[in-house]
């Protein structure tokens, strides 16, 4: 199935979605695809909100050096910091009897930040339109808890005996 497809489906069913992804014998590359492209993503949805912090305060710097910092963050650093993310799930589903690998662990985490990538899309247009308000808080409460529905589900279907 496309990507796309998938990502509409795992918000409905979750595990369904990552049981057929770990049927199919999806390898590193895929997961290290996945989240550069979430993190490529995020770097997008913030283009907004950074104009818009530029346009109220033209003092900071100038837009590209916004732009850069936040490319740096999102393609760089991210990356990285989500590989520490999964060590540490794929550490505590051990202590609880995991019978998944690093390599499930990761793609479980990936691929819960690449399906929420039109959530923060919509939150990058919320905070550029409204900026810090009652909407914007409304929009990442909710990529926060269907975060955690997926990336919940996800470590299930991936620790799941296989």
């Amino acid at each position: 199935m496309a990507v796309t497809t998938d990502i509409v489906e795992s918000y409905r069913r979750p595990r369904a979605v990552m049981a057929r992804q770990l049927q199919s014998g999806i390898g590193e590359e895929r997961a290290l695809a996945y989240v550069m492209i979430a993190c490529f993503v995020f770097f997008v949805a913030s283009l907004p909100a950074l104009a818009r912090q530029n346009h109220l305060d033209p003092n900071e710097g100038g837009f590209a050096a916004l732009a850069g910092g936040a490319l740096l963050g999102a393609t760089i650093m991210a990356p990285l910091m989500f590989y520490g993310i999964a060590a540490v799930s794929r550490l505590v589903a051990m202590v609880f009897s995991g019978n998944g690998t690093w390599l499930r662990s990761r793609l479980a985490l990936f691929w819960s930040l690449l399906a929420i990538t039109p959530m923060m899309l919509l939150r990058g247009l919320t905070e550029a339109f409204t900026g810090q308000s009652p909407a914007l808080s409304l929009v990442n409460i909710a990529t926060a808890v269907l975060f955690g529905y997926l990336w919940f589900n996800s470590m299930r279907a991936a620790e799941a005996s296989q």
